[in-house]
């Protein structure tokens, strides 16, 4: 009885870290508490008495039932883009304990969690156990059943992925500052409702073009204008709320993540510093063709 007292103890010492390691595996606070609850029931079962690092014992099966979680969802070719591909952006923002699911996203990077969903399961429990939770490629190794050396190579695969790569890095850099600051002008505008500041980013030639998945029956799925633009950015505004920068198709742009979970993309077209082309993509098959990196703010 002291034992399973002694146990209980531990485990919800260090119930928050797991709780965090799942998430950032998974994407999601449903899946990451099941993988937690999973990993108790597996400890309540174990003959723990030999275990010198409880804590490390944990964090190893709660990242190898991720990793099962993982597998299982790709070998059903499931993502958490696909639980809702037949549901409208609006559907998409009315799920449940919004303000909880959007504090866990915001705490890791809206812009992350979508860039993680790209990874394959290996590179992702790799790339999240080693530069996130500060394990060792040893450690990984087993988890994930490869060598330590090919879990380092997973694990710089999937971080190339995330940060995304290219060529002429200074002058790419310089660029990519100013249009982030343009994007941001442009999504701090939506959120508050202020249409002065989207005029002052937006081309006053500028088109905007919007997936059919995204938009009401029968809404125009082209803009133009920056009037026209300005006021469908505030008629949407609402969205704006769990909209972020991040790099689309190589440079700043946004995209839309309830809870974290990709919905939409607006690519950017920058001319100068001004806004001369947005496109919003929603359609599932489009979205997962897309090339999303964070993008360091």
């Amino acid at each position: 009885m002291k034992q399973n007292s002694w146990l209980a103890e531990q485990f919800e010492a260090s119930r928050a870290h797991l709780e965090a390691v799942a998430y950032r595996m998974l994407g999601s606070r449903v899946e990451a508490e099941d993988a937690v609850q999973e990993a108790w029931l597996r400890l309540a079962r174990a003959d723990t008495r030999d275990v010198a690092n409880l804590g490390g014992w944990l964090t190893t099966v709660v990242a190898r039932v991720c990793l099962d979680a993982l597998r299982a969802r790709r070998a059903r070719d499931e993502s958490s883009l696909d639980d809702h591909a037949d549901a409208t952006l609006a559907n998409r923002e009315d799920r449940p304990d919004p303000e909880r699911e959007a504090v866990l996203a915001d705490s890791v990077g809206v812009a992350l969690l979508v860039v993680l969903e790209r990874l394959t399961p290996a590179e992702r429990v790799a790339f999240v156990l080693h530069d996130m939770f500060d394990l060792s490629f040893d450690e990984i190794a087993p988890i994930i059943g490869r060598s330590s050396e090919a879990t380092r190579q997973l694990a710089s695969r999937g971080r190339r992925r995330v940060r995304g790569s290219g060529s002429d890095e200074g002058r790419v850099s310089a660029d990519r500052a100013r249009q982030r600051d343009i994007a941001r002008a442009y999504l701090d505008a939506s959120r508050s409702g202020d249409l002065a500041s989207l005029l002052a980013v937006l081309d006053p030639e500028v088109a905007l073009r919007v997936d059919a998945a995204a938009l009401p029956v029968g809404a125009p799925t082209e803009v133009r204008g920056a009037s026209a633009v300005a006021g469908r950015a505030l008629a949407y505004g609402h969205r704006a709320r769990y909209t972020r920068v991040a790099l689309v198709e190589g440079r700043p742009g946004l995209v839309i993540a309830p809870s974290g979970r990709l919905s939409g993309a607006l690519v950017l077209t920058f001319a100068g510093d001004h806004i001369v082309g947005i496109e919003l993509i929603a359609q599932p098959e489009r979205l997962r063709a897309l090339d999303i990196a964070t993008l360091d703010v």
